[in-house]
């Protein structure tokens, strides 16, 4: 199967290659880098360094191909705060509603304005919880009291009047005004100090790469190396691997990919709806319809992401409500 001349360049068919066998510009107009973002550049700007070393490279690797219009990363970091920020290339940026539903994880150093309280710890401990927030003056987004979940808040390190936090919580959490809760709590006040983003859903800080890394692997390749390349920038199905997956054949895939909503017909494998319903930390159902799903073909290339709104194991109706087609 090959990739659609509509979407990223390559090929005569409606589908992509699995995602194994696609070329360095085919990889480069749908894949993922698991960007460590430095101090200094909003996400904003190295977004903007991203997408044109890539399409560079691109100008020399496939100079009759199609350049890419832009990426989409994993929520917006300031521009002092650093760590994860996976980012989405080229036709990969369709899927970009993925990292909104999933978790994030962040270090933090909480500086307290006052000796810290002898029940700090259990102060700290009573906010793993759903807290309300209304977001900061300067956020993009509308100021209304809204809530978040903190899964999980742990006290790594106390030092004065300083305490380095461990935190895992729902998307859109403004970590900025969780410790302006958390010193209001404990009656000395405190702010946050310095921040770094460990993980978003599916990514950690395990295997980070810089846009150092980035610019170099793209040299190396122009000049006949794709071996680095292919370790710094990676299929985009990897960033949906937390998401519950429904197989599909190639025809129905081909159907999907005119508008065409997944027929159980069409369905070769998938899970039972109740067993995605709060999936690996990605939130369940919302306002239209079920739990978020990725559908693949049994090579296992991603064709689409919709909500899940019936059993794959059934014999007639419709088994997924399409959101985004991604090829």
């Amino acid at each position: 199967m090959t990739e659609d001349d509509g979407s990223d360049g390559a090929g005569d068919g409606p589908l992509r290659s699995p995602p194994e066998e696609r070329s360095v510009p085919e990889l480069l107009r749908f894949g993922v880098v698991n960007l460590d973002k430095p101090a200094g550049p909003s996400s904003h700007q190295l977004s903007a360094w991203v997408r044109d070393a890539i399409n560079d490279a691109l100008a020399t690797l496939d100079p009759n191909g199609p350049g890419i219009d832009g990426v989409a990363h994993a929520g917006t970091l300031d521009p002092k705060v650093t760590g994860c920020l996976p980012t989405l290339t080229g036709t990969a940026t369709r899927a970009a509603q993925v990292f909104l539903e999933g978790r994030k994880e962040y270090v933090s150093v909480l500086e307290l304005h006052d000796d810290p309280p002898p029940d700090l710890r259990e102060v700290i401990g009573e906010f793993a919880t759903t807290v309300y927030q209304k977001p900061p003056r300067k956020s993009a987004v509308s100021r209304r009291l809204r809530t978040r979940t903190i899964h999980e808040l742990d006290v790594l390190e106390l030092d004065g009047r300083q305490a380095l936090l461990r935190i895992r919580c729902e998307s859109g959490t403004y970590v900025r005004k969780l410790c302006h809760d958390i010193g209001l709590a404990a009656g000395v006040g405190a702010h946050m100090g310095h921040l770094r983003r460990t993980a978003t859903d599916p990514f950690d800080d395990g295997d980070l790469r810089t846009l150092h890394d980035l610019v170099d692997a793209l040299a190396w390749a122009t000049d006949g190396d794709e071996t680095f390349l292919r370790e710094v920038v990676r299929p985009a199905e990897e960033a949906l691997v937390h998401l519950p997956t429904v197989t599909i054949a190639p025809s129905a895939a081909r159907s999907v990919t005119t508008g065409a909503p997944v027929y159980a017909p069409g369905v070769i494998d998938g899970p039972a709806p109740a067993s995605v319903a709060d999936a690996s930390g990605v939130n369940g159902d919302d306002e239209s319809g079920g739990p978020l799903v990725a559908c693949n073909t049994p090579d296992g290339s991603v064709v689409c992401l919709g909500r899940l709104v019936g059993d794959p194991g059934a014999d007639a109706g419709n088994v997924v409500s399409l959101e985004r087609v991604l090829v």
